[in-house]
């Protein structure tokens, strides 16, 4: 697998996979009171991490978009 984040793309997907987690759990949001939107969010959250962590985005690689400098 080919790398295509950078880091600064990286940061702000884990910044932004955690923050939908967190908010899916611990806020008292109406937005969040239905199973499937919470859940939804935790599953595009972990999808976030898990590029982040991986370095690798497949929808990135399909539009041809690279962030890393290599």
């Amino acid at each position: 697998m080919p790398t295509n984040l950078g880091n600064l793309d990286r940061i702000l997907r884990a910044i932004l996979g955690l923050a939908l987690i967190a908010v899916a759990f611990f806020s008292d949001m109406a937005l969040f009171g239905s199973a499937a939107l919470k859940y939804g969010a935790v599953m595009i959250g972990l999808v976030l991490i898990a590029t982040a962590v991986l370095r690798f985005c497949p929808l990135y690689r399909i539009l041809g978009i690279k962030t890393c400098k290599l």
